[in-house]
């Protein structure tokens, strides 16, 4: 079968392209057979509401000019109850304006569908998201951020369409650091401190143990030491290492309870410690794996890579081991169709490298990296040894504050418990979206009043948006008892009604490209530019004063904004209060 594009499950021009395909099969009987012509939003609204531009891709397999194509196709339309009105442009452009009636018909069935179109796509297949994966013993920084709250939206869109999502924080627990830590614990760790702010007093004393190594060889070996011991299961380090975890996830829980964040399973690297040696062997065995320099090597040439070192000289294993025996196990335990792992740029020859290791080695899961770009503070990068970093939790409270200062001039009279829900909302929001807008590559520059604006496209924006729509639908209510907008007619007689008609019918298909792209701004973008048209609409046109027929027709389409405005940033983590 040649075909031309594959049409998405929540394509808002599907019904429009099966209207098409039937006059192309009727205008080109056999040949067209076996191609399926594809229907998609216009990119310029003067050139109509839809567009097929197959007809240039047919050209060469019809052996006929694209405009000749597209002329047989248009003119052979079933124009009975059309659903739309169609002219050719160009050199074969088929561009369609659809009817009010058709777009009225297709935003009610979507409005009566439960799931409001989101198609059930990952019925009976399972995805493994690994992301926010902090180190034990360090307390999270906003270089953090953007592993959880990409990862976390993309758990949320994947559960969305049906997918079974196992979000696995993989917690970096083990390595050299512990030899240090557990040296310097030893050395410099303050009782009370611990006991009252325990993250703080492990990362000062990693902190003083490391800058120590630097400059006291012996302080280094003793590190080693402590290091060779943890590994050989002395009990008094693996006390010590257990108490560092069990803080830890103390600390990570409660900034994770912040962040509406969840995991089904907290597996670090220590989980997987028994199985490198049988890991290694299995690349041996295959004849993967071979000697170099003392270090144990899988040679990827044949990828345009350097060897990926899978035992270390000194008989020791690294990230790439474990990262390989993490997949055979999750291959065995779960069978996953597609595991993701969420982390910065910085790792993507390690990814490539180790994810070639496992197709050499059979592994059949889809294995992707959605690496993003770092989070930078003006004067440079973070770095927990240098201490330059911003704490997670500090971030957090402050955008909390500056968001409740807003919500006390601004409502003086709420009461001040109510003022604090909607500070924590409207902080933690304005922190998330300030991420999720950016294409998950693009660069931060985290600044205080980027991360934290109250206006624009940013998350307090679009609540605000949301709340000024739920207050509208409240007045609606109390002017006009009894009336139930979800019965009403939608007329959509003004031309941005129709686009916001339009863009709510492109909000399922949306969804499908951010989790299939794994780009949480592409749903951000739609939400952002549906606010923009809704506040166009709601500054032209009255509304609760309009004819009845039309206000109760406006009052529907309202309540639809608002709920692909609630359910949009619900798959972003973000909440959506109904008073601002």
């Amino acid at each position: 079968m040649t075909s031309i594009s594959t049409v998405t499950p929540a394509n808002a021009g599907e019904p429009l392209a099966a209207w098409l395909q039937a006059a192309f099969e009727k205008a080109f009987g056999e040949a067209a057979q076996d191609t399926r012509l594809r229907v998609l939003p216009s990119t310029d609204p003067s050139f109509g509401d839809f567009q097929c531009n197959d007809a240039m891709g047919l050209a060469k397999t019809l052996r006929l000019p694209p405009r000749t194509i597209a002329t047989r196709i248009v003119e052979a339309l079933d124009t009975a109850d059309a659903p739309a009105t169609a002219n050719i442009a160009g050199p074969g452009f088929i561009n369609l304006a659809v009817t009010p009636g058709w777009l009225a018909g297709q935003l009610a069935a979507l409005a009566d569908d439960a799931r409001f179109g989101l198609p059930d796509i990952g019925g009976g297949r399972t995805i493994i998201i690994d992301y926010s994966s902090p180190n034990v013993a360090k307390p999270m920084h906003i270089g953090h951020i953007r592993s959880t709250i990409i990862g976390n939206a993309l758990d949320r869109l994947y559960q969305a369409l049906g997918f079974k999502v196992i979000a696995d924080n993989h917690l970096g627990d083990w390595g050299t650091q512990f030899g240090i830590l557990i040296n310097g614990f030893r050395a410099y760790a303050d009782p009370g401190r611990l006991r009252d702010a325990p993250i703080e007093e492990l990362e000062r004393v990693y902190r003083e143990s490391y800058a120590r190594t630097e400059k006291d060889p012996e302080w280094l070996d003793a590190c080693r030491a402590e290091l060779v011991r943890l590994q050989q299961g002395d009990p008094d380090n693996l006390a010590l290492w257990r108490q560092f975890i069990d803080l830890s996830l103390r600390e990570f829980n409660r900034i994770y309870e912040r962040l509406d964040v969840t995991f089904d399973l907290y597996r670090g690297e220590s989980y997987y410690n028994d199985q490198l040696a049988a890991t290694v062997a299995l690349l041996e065995e295959r004849g993967l794996a071979r000697e170099s320099e003392g270090a144990l090597v899988v040679p990827l040439d044949d990828e345009g890579m350097p060897v990926c070192i899978v035992r270390k000289s000194d008989g020791g294993y690294n990230y790439a081991t474990t990262d390989i025996a993490t997949v055979l196990s999750r291959e065995a335990e779960f069978q996953p169709d597609r595991i993701i792992y969420v982390t910065d740029e910085r790792q993507q020859l390690h990814f490539r490298q180790f994810f070639a290791v496992c197709r050499k080695l059979g592994c059949t899961t889809r294995l992707e990296h959605v690496w993003f770009g770092l989070m930078r503070l003006p004067e440079g990068t973070f770095s927990t040894r240098q201490g330059n970093v911003i704490r997670l939790d500090a971030l957090l409270d402050e955008a909390e504050s500056r968001a409740l200062a807003i919500i006390r001039e601004s409502s003086p009279g709420m009461p001040e418990e109510q003022q604090q829900a909607l500070a924590r909302d409207i902080g933690i929001g304005a922190v998330k979206y300030a991420d999720l807008s950016h294409d998950p590559q693009n660069m931060i520059v985290f600044t205080w009043d980027r991360a934290l604006a109250l206006d624009g496209n940013s998350g307090p924006y679009l609540q605000y948006a949301y709340a000024r729509i739920r207050s509208l639908l409240d007045k609606y209510a109390e002017a006009c008892p009894g009336c139930d907008p979800a019965k009403a007619p939608l007329l959509l007689q003004e031309p941005v009604e129709r686009q916001l008609a339009l863009q709510i019918m492109q909000y399922p298909a949306t969804v499908v490209r951010a989790a299939e792209n794994c780009k949480p701004s592409l749903l951000a973008d739609h939400l952002y530019a549906l606010s923009q048209l809704y506040s166009s609409f709601y500054q032209r046109f009255p509304i609760l004063k309009a004819d009845p027929a039309i206000r109760d027709s406006r009052a529907r389409l309202c309540t639809l904004v608002a709920r692909v405005l609630r359910e949009g940033l619900g798959l972003l983590g973000i909440a959506t209060p109904e008073r601002i």
